[in-house]
């Protein structure tokens, strides 16, 4: 189980890496923007990780391990890290597998993907949320979502596909110009070759998406993998005839989306609007 937005909830696992990790670092001498260079990450996921708001990845970790020269230690702690208590062990495998994945499919039919998100957007999406959560916990999900969208920057040589739902881009979230806004962040944020963006029109009647949003992901070893978000339930996926299922929708999925070149088009025209 998990929650909807896929954030970090605080645990004692979460905090105790956090702790441990910030204890070596200031052992090495370091600051947070001192040591965030280092490793390769920013100071805001230094600060997050410490704080136990972030799950650290497996690269993280094995680069902490090595810069502050931890004894094992961190790697130990993390084994037993978990986003929040009964959290089953297979979404920090998801997140790992994430960050290696040479291709990532996304369809979305409830709102525009994470990787998408403009900060106001992704307010909006918590701030509304029920049951409702306090100004400090949306601050903190904010955070982890916009440090989370450097994946796409991070990864040139990964193969990015998004299918999301017209209706979902003509909903004005937060208001027109917040909408106005997310949506020229998309025009900007599918440019790169390797992002490939559709839009599912509101005119096909039926496609075989409509029971939910479906991610798909490709290992460098050529494993696929498959992530399925509900209400309150999340599922990882490893069963290759589930996930051959899959693949047959999301190959009708693309087939009936409008093409990237119309996608954008119909992009500017509502940004425009």
């Amino acid at each position: 189980m998990t929650n909807s937005t896929n954030e970090p909830e605080p645990s004692d696992s979460l905090k105790a890496f956090g702790e441990a990790h910030k204890a070596f670092r200031k052992r090495a001498g370091y600051t947070q923007e001192e040591y965030a260079p280092l490793i390769g990450y920013q100071p805001g996921t230094v600060a997050s990780i410490e704080q136990g708001r972030r799950f650290p990845q497996r690269r993280y970790v094995d680069k902490a391990e090595l810069v502050l020269d931890a004894f094992g230690v961190l790697k130990g702690v993390y084994k037993h890290a978990t986003r929040e208590k009964g959290l089953a062990s297979w979404f920090r495998q998801w997140a790992e597998l994430e960050e290696l994945a040479i291709s990532l499919y996304t369809h979305e039919n409830r709102f525009v993907p994470g990787l998408f998100q403009t900060e106001e957007y992704a307010r909006t999406l918590f701030r509304e949320r029920v049951p409702t959560l306090t100004d400090s916990e949306i601050e903190a999900r904010v955070t982890a979502r916009l440090e989370g969208q450097s994946l796409l920057g991070e990864r040139p040589n990964t193969a990015f596909s998004f299918i999301i739902e017209e209706h979902v881009l003509r909903r004005p979230t937060g208001g027109q110009e917040v909408i106005r806004e997310q949506i020229q962040h998309l025009l900007e944020a599918t440019e790169p070759r390797g992002v490939e963006f559709q839009i599912m029109p509101m005119s096909r009647g039926y496609h075989p998406g409509l029971n939910g949003p479906i991610q798909l992901l490709e290992t460098p070893e050529n494993e696929w993998f498959a992530y399925l978000e509900g209400q309150e339930s999340s599922q990882f996926v490893v069963n290759q005839k589930t996930i051959s299922v899959l693949h047959m929708r999301y190959a009708k999925l693309r087939s009936q989306a409008l093409t990237p070149e119309d996608s954008r088009s119909l992009l500017e025209r509502m940004r425009g609007a």
